[in-house]
C-alpha cells in the first residue's frame, strides 16, 4: 500500500511540473529586453572625414592658388568631377600638406566661386581651400581655419598705361577698372577710386585679366599673387602696390584690413573637429614658409 501510495504521489508531481511548464509564453512571444538606442546619425557629430577622405572645394581656374591641368605633373592631383583633369597650385600644395599630416586622402572638386560656401554649408565639400579672405561676411556663413596665406591687395595695369606710373589709387581716377565677382577687391576697394568706370566683375581670374590684356580695361584689382602669377606670364603687365602708404585702399580698422588680406580655408559651422585639425598643421608653418610655396606655384604654373 506505501509503494502504491508513493507510486501516485510521484505521478501527481509529475502532472503539476508538466501544468506548470505548459502555461509558461513562448520565448518567442516574450517582451524583447531594452537595450540603449545608437544615437540617430544627425545627432553624431560632422566631421567630413569619417570615411579618411579630405573633400576640398576650389575653382581649378585662379592660378597660382589652383588650377587645371591634363596630366599629373608637378604631383598634381586628379579632379574627381572632370574626368582626365589634374589640379595643382598653391592650394593643392596646402591640402596635401594638411592630408598628410592627419593620415587622410584627398579628393579635389571643381566648383564655380559663387558655389564654394553653398557646398560647405550643404556638406558637399568638407573644406574649401581657394584663395578666400577671411571676412566677416564669409566667417557668418561657414568657420574658416588659418590664415594660409598674407595677400596683399594690389592693382595690375599694362606697362603701356597712363596708370603705370601711379604711386596711389588717387592717380586710378577716371579709368575703367574691375575685378573677380565675389570679392573684396570688387565690392569694396575699386569703389574707393574716384570718377572709375567700374565694368561687371568678371567671373574668373583668367577672365579679369583677360579683360586687362584686351585693352577692355585700363587696370584691374586682385591679390598680389594672382598678380604675380599674371606678370610671370606676361611681361607686358606690372604692379601697382600701394600697401603700407597714404595712398593705399583704406579700411575702417587694421582689423578689417586683416580679415581682407588673410586668405583661410572653410568648414562647416561648428566643426571644430576638422577647423583645429587643420589649424594644427597651419601653425607649423611660417608666413616664410607659405611664401616659398607660393613661390614654387608661380614658378610651375601652367601658360594662362
Amino acid at each position: 500500500m506505501k509503494k502504491f501510495l508513493s507510486l501516485v504521489m510521484a505521478m501527481a508531481m509529475i502532472l503539476s511540473l508538466a501544468a506548470c511548464g505548459g502555461s509558461k509564453a513562448p520565448a518567442a512571444e516574450a517582451p524583447a529586453a531594452e537595450t540603449p538606442a545608437e544615437a540617430p546619425a544627425s545627432d553624431a557629430v560632422y566631421t567630413g572625414v569619417e570615411d579618411g577622405v579630405l573633400t576640398v572645394g576650389m575653382e581649378c581656374a585662379y592660378a597660382p592658388y589652383n588650377w587645371t591641368q591634363m596630366d599629373d605633373s608637378g604631383d598634381a592631383v586628379p579632379i574627381s568631377n572632370v574626368p582626365g583633369s589634374y589640379a595643382n597650385g598653391y592650394d593643392v600644395m596646402i591640402a596635401k600638406k594638411i592630408c598628410e599630416a592627419n593620415g587622410w586622402k584627398l579628393e579635389i572638386v571643381s566648383s564655380a566661386w559663387d558655389s564654394l560656401c553653398p557646398a560647405v554649408q550643404s556638406k558637399t565639400m568638407d573644406a574649401n581651400i581657394a584663395g578666400q579672405s577671411m571676412t566677416a561676411d564669409r566667417m557668418a556663413e561657414v568657420d574658416m581655419a588659418g590664415p594660409y596665406y598674407y595677400a596683399t591687395i594690389v592693382c595690375v595695369t599694362t606697362k603701356d598705361s597712363k596708370y603705370a606710373s601711379a604711386t596711389s589709387i588717387a592717380d586710378l581716377a577716371g579709368g575703367k577698372c574691375t575685378s573677380q565677382s565675389g570679392t573684396i577687391w570688387y565690392d569694396s576697394c575699386l569703389p574707393q577710386i574716384e570718377n572709375t568706370e567700374l565694368l561687371a566683375p568678371a567671373e574668373t581670374a583668367p577672365a579679369m585679366i583677360m579683360q586687362l590684356q584686351t585693352g577692355t580695361v585700363d587696370y584691374i584689382c586682385t591679390d598680389m599673387p594672382t598678380a604675380m602669377a599674371a606678370v610671370a606670364k606676361d611681361d607686358n603687365l606690372v604692379i601697382l602696390n600701394f600697401s603700407g602708404t597714404d595712398g593705399d585702399f583704406q579700411f575702417a580698422s587694421e582689423e578689417e584690413r586683416a580679415e581682407n588680406v588673410n586668405i583661410g580655408i572653410s568648414v562647416l559651422k561648428g566643426n571644430t573637429y576638422l577647423k583645429d585639425a587643420i589649424d594644427s598643421v597651419l601653425s607649423q608653418m611660417t608666413e616664410d614658409d607659405f611664401n616659398a610655396l607660393m613661390d614654387q606655384a608661380i614658378a610651375i604654373q601652367p601658360e594662362v
